[in-house]
């Protein structure tokens, strides 16, 4: 028996994506949920191991380069809706490697609408395609502004090039064939089951274990910190209320400095290990600053608030307090992700498709 609305989620198994999942799963029992995941290295089913034998959630490997395979998936699920998370997200990643990020990023975005194109002719105004990208599309911000929906797009790295060419294909299938899409621009997200090579999670691993918080120039680099699970919230309500052909930025109104941000982690992690304060302090460390470093990201999420209605839950310090405790509570976790080990899981869980 078919449901109410069948929803492929790509990157499902990613650390935004994982919680989209898991809100959609346990909120819309009435969806069929499809998660649609390559299971790269920040890939991991372990994230969903509490939802993973719903009735309603389903999760197929595949890679949305392989234009064949995601026809036929199309073909097959007759999805209603995609919510479009899979990326390649890694500045430093994309620096050493762009052409995966040029395929991933836009060739892949590309077949996933050419798919949707092919499987909604004729019903266009009951499918949606939603994007999930990223406020980098936007370049750096100087002085005190901050960037809207009217921002003129100046990526100055491979991976923010890539999402902002991807952004342009998605609004371009709207303008050419008349699909419903969607898209929101998201600052940094932080939270449970991140891969532990961005910053936050990285900082926690790290001062754990007593190892050197490395941190970019002097840590002057500012940026807008969005907890995921707000993220996710605003997901929900963009996906459901958002007009066709609508873009929203989604930030969390909590500006930090890089060293400012690792210093007040090193205070919390004191406190949570019983260490002696400042002893975390002293694992900071300069590095040399990355290539094409944007000074300054903020988001203004006016249109959102004033739109749909919604709003950050957290302030910054409680967010970064209960998302050290889950670190904590999960070192298994943790521990598996910096091992490798979780690239073992899904084969014992799920066969190849």
């Amino acid at each position: 028996m078919r449901t109410e609305k069948t929803i492929i989620i790509t990157g499902g198994a990613g650390f935004i994506g994982s919680h989209v999942v898991r809100h959609f799963v346990t909120r819309y029992p009435q969806y069929t949920i499809i998660n649609l995941d390559k299971l790269t290295y920040a890939g991991n089913l372990a994230n969903l191991r509490d939802i993973e034998e719903k009735e309603n959630y389903k999760f197929i490997k595949g890679d949305i380069i392989d234009a064949a395979f995601i026809d036929r998936l199309f073909a097959e699920q007759k999805p209603d809706a995609v919510i479009h998370l899979a990326a390649e997200s890694h500045v430093d990643r994309s620096i050493s490697s762009p052409v995966e990020f040029v395929m991933t990023n836009v060739v892949g975005t590309v077949n996933l609408l050419n798919a949707a194109k092919a499987c909604w002719k004729g019903v266009y105004d009951k499918c949606r395609f939603y994007h999930v990208s990223t406020d980098e599309v936007y370049g750096a911000l100087t002085g005190d502004g901050m960037f809207t929906e009217e921002t003129r797009y100046d990526p100055h790295s491979p991976y923010s090039a890539s999402k902002a060419s991807s952004d342009h294909f998605v609004r371009a299938y709207r303008d050419t064939f008349g699909m419903d899409i969607v898209i929101s621009n998201c600052s940094n997200n932080y939270g449970s089951f991140h891969f532990p090579e961005k910053l936050i999670p990285l900082a926690i691993n790290n001062i754990k274990n007593s190892k050197p918080v490395p941190v970019y120039g002097k840590g002057e680099n500012i940026r807008d910190w969005l907890w995921v699970e707000d993220h996710v919230k605003a997901i929900d309500l963009i996906f459901h209320n958002a007009k066709a052909g609508t873009t929203y930025n989604v930030g969390g109104h909590n500006e930090w400095k890089n060293i400012d941000l690792i210093r007040l982690l090193c205070n919390i992690m004191d406190r949570k290990l019983s260490r002696v304060p400042g002893t975390s302090a002293q694992l900071i460390t300069f590095v040399k600053d990355r290539a094409g470093h944007d000074l300054r990201y903020a988001i203004n999420a006016t249109k959102l608030q004033q739109e749909l209605g919604w709003k950050p839950s957290l302030q910054f310090e409680e967010g970064l307090e209960k998302t050290v405790d889950w670190y904590l509570a999960n070192e298994e976790w943790l521990d598996q992700v910096t091992s490798g080990a979780y690239q073992k899981y899904y084969s014992d869980q799920y066969s190849e498709s």
